[in-house]
């Protein structure tokens, strides 16, 4: 009787923990439909600074994001793996890009 006590609020809770780790998204920007998801987080350093120069190098930060950077959909749910100020190491768990890893930026993270 005891171990009923127990054993099934520590299977509810173990259950809710679990559901409340994959609520993550992420999301698109306006007018996006899809979200870059790079390798790493010092690519991301790297292109993000190149595109705020302006001029040919903005334009090849551009460019090398296209080339460096998957495309994943709006709303795709994914597994934070570790985050900072910038944005989070995440792992697509669910849809055609399931098992990605990669770098996301803080505003595309929900």
């Amino acid at each position: 009787m005891q171990i009923r006590r127990i054993i099934f609020p520590a299977i509810a809770l173990g259950a809710v923990l679990l559901l409340a780790g994959c609520s993550h998204k992420l999301v698109a920007t306006e007018g996006q439909t899809q979200v870059p998801v790079y390798p790493d987080e010092d690519t991301y350093k790297k292109l993000s600074q190149m595109k705020a120069q302006g001029g040919v190098a903005g334009m090849l930060g551009g460019m090398g994001e296209s080339l460096a950077s998957g495309k994943v959909d709006n709303k795709t749910p994914v597994n934070i793996i570790s985050s900072d100020d910038l944005g989070a190491q995440i792992e697509v768990t669910d849809g055609p890009n399931k098992g990605l890893k990669g770098f996301a930026a803080k505003a595309n993270v929900d």
